[in-house]
């Protein structure tokens, strides 16, 4: 187990170089989305937050990159520090590329509702200036991907999770955290869609279901995570009669339970779960 980070960043490297070809497709886009009740652990408050993103999706031969941005801007409840009224402000990068193994063979994968079988790896990372943590999460993801035969697209993975952070908050006991931590590696069964319901409306979201990584950087126990991202989105510009797959607007909404392996018992019950309804606007280019 010792040698299994090593193996997750060499896979993550043969991936990234086998990636870097010419894609035949990609979607870029920028959004907005903003709800009135986001959570944070240890937090009794209800956070706004306004998150702007960057997001590129592409296809080429062999498989699919994803690279997504998000600037998350919190309001007062989430504070930057303790002599600051603003909130706090965190970046959120995440990479993944599926290598599908059918068109690097050259022979069907094809099985039921299955139409290939990838394999997966990426990265997070992440920074985060708040009063409490300061969140510098690094992770590295390998496993799996079934590639479903449905309109639009549904991909689910079982991923191997190698995550390390190095918090450095003002209270104890983050406070006494010296240097990185790094978890137990942990699994994540991950499904990710966009399935068209009419010709203007699409039904998009992601789904992580998170084992517990152990113990946390004090030693407390982590808990199972369960996050949900859903979306019902309207392309706004094709119904004004633009283009298609332009300019798109709807309603999201989150659920997370144990946020960051955080549970009511580690928590007093204060942040730990997050119901947030969202408005969300993107535009693609």
């Amino acid at each position: 187990m010792r040698q299994l980070p090593k193996l997750i960043s060499i896979a993550c490297l043969c991936l990234a170089g086998t990636a870097a070809h010419a894609a035949n497709w990609s979607d870029t886009a920028i959004s907005w989305r903003t709800g009135n009740d986001y959570r944070e652990p240890f937090n009794p408050q209800d956070i706004k937050k306004n998150i702007f993103a960057l997001t590129s999706v592409s296809g080429y031969n062999y498989g699919t990159n994803f690279f997504n941005v998000d600037v998350l801007l919190s309001d007062k409840n989430d504070p930057a520090s303790l002599t600051q009224t603003s909130g706090a402000q965190e970046v959120y990068v995440l990479y993944r590329h599926t290598l599908d193994l059918a068109k690097v063979s050259g022979t069907s994968m094809k099985f039921g509702p299955v139409n290939s079988v990838g394999l997966t790896a990426g990265f997070d990372i992440n920074t985060k200036n708040d009063v409490g943590y300061n969140s510098r999460k690094r992770m590295l993801v390998l496993g799996p991907t079934l590639m479903w035969d449905v309109p639009g697209h549904l991909n689910t993975s079982l991923l191997l999770l190698n995550e390390s952070n190095a918090p450095s908050g003002a209270f104890p006991p983050i406070s006494t955290v010296t240097g990185r931590y790094t978890y137990k590696t942990h699994a994540m069964l991950a499904a990710d869609w966009g399935i068209p319901v009419t010709s203007l409306l699409s039904f998009e979201g992601f789904a992580n279901f998170i084992a517990s990584k152990g113990k946390d950087e004090v030693g407390n126990d982590t808990g199972a995570e369960t996050n949900i991202d859903m979306q019902l989105m309207l392309d706004a510009g094709a119904a004004m009669g633009h283009a298609k797959n332009v300019f798109k607007v709807g309603i999201e909404y989150q659920y997370w339970r144990n946020k960051f392996g955080n549970t009511s018992a580690t928590t007093g019950g204060q942040g730990y779960v997050a119901k947030t309804p969202m408005l969300r606007a993107e535009y693609h280019f």
